[in-house]
C-alpha cells in the first residue's frame, strides 16, 4: 500500500511576515557594514577643492585604497601608499567627527614652502595645472611657513599649527616628519588646510573620492545639515540646478 509522505502546515501569514522582515533586516545590515567598510558616500560642502570638486558634488569614497594590508589581502586587493598630488578625505586633527577633503602636497621627509603663492617641494616648483588664485594679496599662506598664520577662529587648529611651525620648519622650509602628510585645497586663496591647523596623521585618512554620482549647484548652509530651505530648493530646481556633465565623473590625482 503505498504511503504518502507527511506535509508541512503552510506556516502561518504573520510568521510569513516576520521571515520577510528578518531578510530584509539582514540585507540592510549587510549594504550598511559594505557601505561602511569599503565605499562611502560624501558631499563637498565648501569651496576649497575648486575647480577640481565643486560644491554640492556627492562623492562615492574608497575606503579600501589606504587601508593596512594584510598578508593575504595585500595580494588581492589594490591597497597603496599615500602619494603626493593626491586627493585625500580624512578625519580633521581637531574636529574629529568632521570628514574634510584635500589634496596631499608634502608627504613624511618631504621640504615643503611657498614662495608668492608658488608651490616648493625639496627644492623644486611645482607645476599645478589644477591650483587656482583668486585674491592677488600676498600674507601668510602665501608665503608660508614664514610668519604668523593670520588665522584664529579655533584655538585647537592654532595650536596644532603654531606647534608644526615651531618643531617642523628648518631653514625656512617644513619637513614633513614621519606619520603626517601636508595637504592643501586646490582653492588656495579659499581654503583651510595645513597651513593654518597642522599636519594630517595618517591615522585620519580614511579613503580616496573615486567618482562624482551627483552634482547639484546649492550653498554650503543647504549641503551642511540637509535643512527644509534644501528640501524645498530640491523639489523646485532638481533638474536645473543639477550638473549633469559631471555626473559619473572620476576623480583622479595629479602626480607631483
Amino acid at each position: 500500500m503505498a504511503t504518502i509522505a507527511p506535509t508541512k502546515p503552510a506556516p502561518a501569514p504573520e510568521a510569513v511576515h516576520r521571515t520577510s522582515i528578518a531578510e530584509w533586516a539582514v540585507t540592510i545590515l549587510i549594504l550598511l557594514f559594505a557601505t561602511s567598510m569599503i565605499a562611502q558616500p560624501f558631499v563637498i560642502p565648501t569651496s576649497s577643492m575648486h575647480n577640481t570638486l565643486y560644491t554640492g558634488d556627492h562623492l562615492i569614497v574608497d575606503k579600501l585604497a589606504y587601508a593596512p594590508a594584510g598578508p593575504v589581502s595585500k595580494h588581492l586587493l589594490p591597497y597603496e601608499d599615500v602619494k603626493r598630488g593626491d586627493i585625500i578625505v580624512f578625519k580633521h586633527p581637531t574636529l574629529i567627527t568632521v570628514d574634510y577633503v584635500k589634496r596631499v602636497i608634502g608627504i613624511p621627509g618631504d621640504h615643503v614652502k611657498l614662495i608668492d603663492k608658488q608651490v616648493y617641494v625639496n627644492g623644486k616648483a611645482l607645476t599645478e595645472p589644477y591650483a587656482i588664485h583668486l585674491d592677488n594679496s600676498l600674507n601668510y599662506r602665501d608665503n608660508f611657513p614664514l610668519g604668523e598664520p593670520d588665522y584664529s577662529g579655533d584655538s585647537k587648529m592654532a595650536a596644532r599649527s603654531l606647534e608644526m611651525l615651531r618643531e617642523n620648519v628648518v631653514n625656512g622650509e617644513l619637513v614633513v616628519p614621519p606619520g603626517s602628510y601636508f595637504a592643501m585645497g586646490d582653492n588656495r586663496d579659499n581654503s583651510l588646510d595645513s597651513r593654518y591647523w597642522g599636519l594630517v596623521p595618517r591615522e585620519n585618512i580614511t579613503g580616496k573620492p573615486l567618482i562624482v554620482f551627483w552634482s547639484y549647484d546649492a550653498p554650503t548652509e543647504d549641503l551642511k545639515d540637509y535643512n527644509l530651505h534644501h528640501m524645498v530648493d530640491l523639489a523646485l530646481h532638481f533638474f536645473t540646478k543639477t550638473r549633469w556633465n559631471r555626473t559619473l565623473m572620476l576623480i583622479h590625482g595629479y602626480p607631483l
